[in-house]
């Protein structure tokens, strides 16, 4: 039998809305709440994008949860820099969560335009940051930002960066639509795809 896991983003991506401000005990609060409900991991928010989710990281170590697991969440290391002395990779760990999840750029476009990179200095960026992570916790997600519009634009180039994550030691691999244009007959065809080759 199948079982399905739930990630929920409520603390971090919930919070992005127009009016919406959590304290750092709503935070803690709501993710006790998401636990009794069963979900299984819950995305704390950012470490070191701002002071309130670095305060409810240490906060949360104290918390007991029958079954989910924290998650922090961030970004791979930037371009050009050392993993060990990336600031976002550091403030990831310093967060103490059991579980990370880092996004990576599998849009082609993005590389280029958002990073300003290279697609090859993208592919080590996922590699140094996944491995890294895995060196200093238990569970570490990788996050393919933007992959179905990737995958549309240059699909060799989209399953590298999935391949890369993969072989860095990712415990899952999440295929974002992240700009949420993809039609779910195009997400179920890829998603097979991925599915056969990963």
């Amino acid at each position: 039998m199948k079982t399905i896991k739930i990630y929920d983003t409520t603390l971090r991506d919930g919070s992005q809305s127009e009016d919406v401000s959590f304290t750092v005990e709503d935070k803690i609060r709501i993710a006790h709440k998401l636990d009794k409900l069963g979900i299984n991991y819950i995305e704390g928010g950012w470490p070191g994008s701002n002071p309130k989710d670095m305060d409810f990281f240490r906060q949360i170590q104290n918390g007991k949860f029958q079954q989910a697991k924290i998650t922090a969440f961030g970004s791979t290391r930037h371009p050009n820099n050392k993993v060990g002395s990336d600031q976002n990779i550091k403030n990831l760990i310093e967060a103490n969560t059991e579980v990370i999840t880092i996004f990576g750029k599998s849009w082609d476009m993005h590389v280029n335009e958002a990073l300003s990179t290279t697609l090859e200095e993208n592919l080590r960026m996922i590699k140094d940051s996944v491995s890294y992570l895995k060196d200093n916790c238990s569970e570490v997600l990788f996050d393919a930002e933007h992959f179905f519009d990737g995958y549309k634009n240059n699909p060799e180039y989209a399953m590298k960066v999935l391949k890369e994550a993969e072989s860095a030691g990712a415990d899952w691999i999440i295929l974002c639509d992240t700009n949420g244009g993809s039609l779910p007959s195009e997400v179920g065809k890829v998603c097979s795809l991925v599915k056969s080759s990963i």
